[in-house]
């Protein structure tokens, strides 16, 4: 079967996105970390897919949405959230619906994005969660300061966005060899459902510098999710203010944690290609 694609990225944070609304594609955790591949398939930090809302109940409506995104890691494995993926969808519905007000609901919950007057997407991200089982950590702590520490780094802070991240401090990010504490931290046994990791520089209260170790992706240029962590963790430290740009390898997002609680999270979104791809040359 062929089916047609979109390739999109969020600050080079990059995303399949294919749309399932028609009919199910049934796509299995190895077909898409086929395609998922970048030198076998066709590459991506996450896999998206977009489905049918489902109603709540037999014989009701769906709630209020526009569409279910599903997301995956390049591993095949399902995330609950992707920030930047987030941004993307809703501009494909906002062109699609010619509004400037979406909404986009994912596992974790419903998203309402809008299209700001410079033509950037912000996302509301909805409400971290401090909770020790929320997270999820393996046994009952502070999520304000983990007791871990790997190599140079040590004492983080953890929330959920939708999913776990767990979020380091550092004086300078450029001397610090994080692409190799990633994986190590990703796994640690703190974390049953492995976590997001994040190396975060302060350069001042409403200037913060990440790069981000994705769980079942590794280093990406951007990941929306964990710059609103890093905003959130460093505002429960006392080092930023509620409203902050955030610096990512692939660029900058502006953030801001709302008094209701909510995180706000705004940046460009682009297409980088469309295609058509035959699902039979993937494994099944």
């Amino acid at each position: 079967m062929q089916i047609p694609f979109r390739k999109m990225h969020g600050l080079g944070n990059d995303f399949v996105v294919v749309d399932g609304r028609p009919w199910p594609l049934g796509l299995s955790p190895a077909r898409i970390a086929a395609l998922a591949d970048r030198h076998r398939g066709i590459g991506c930090d996450q896999f998206i897919t977009l489905e049918p809302l489902a109603a709540d109940a037999p014989g009701e409506a769906p709630a209020e949405a526009d569409v279910f995104m599903r997301i995956h890691n390049p591993d095949g494995s399902e995330a609950g959230a992707c920030g930047n993926a987030t941004r993307c969808v809703a501009s494909l519905l906002m062109a699609e619906t010619g509004r400037d007000h979406v909404t986009v609901r994912t596992v974790s919950g419903d998203l309402p994005c809008e299209r700001l007057p410079d033509g950037t997407v912000r996302a509301n991200m909805g409400h971290p969660r401090f909770g020790w089982d929320e997270v999820p950590l393996a046994e009952a702590m502070d999520t304000a300061h983990l007791p871990l520490a790997l190599g140079a780094v040590s004492d983080p802070a953890a929330c959920s966005m939708g999913n776990p991240h767990a979020t380091f401090f550092v004086e300078d990010l450029d001397r610090l060899d994080w692409r190799a504490l990633g994986p190590q931290l990703e796994r640690h046994p703190l974390f049953p459902d492995r976590a997001n990791i994040g190396f975060a520089q302060v350069l001042a209260p409403d200037h913060l510098r990440v790069a981000i170790w994705e769980r079942g992706a590794g280093p990406t240029l951007a990941c929306g999710s964990g710059a609103c962590a890093t905003l959130v963790n460093a505002h429960r430290r006392g080092l930023a203010t509620r409203r902050a740009r955030v610096e990512l390898p692939g660029g900058a997002l502006e953030l801001e944690w709302r008094l209701d609680g909510s995180v706000l999270m705004a940046g460009p979104v682009a297409t980088a290609f469309t295609g058509q791809v035959e699902l039979d040359h993937f494994a099944a």
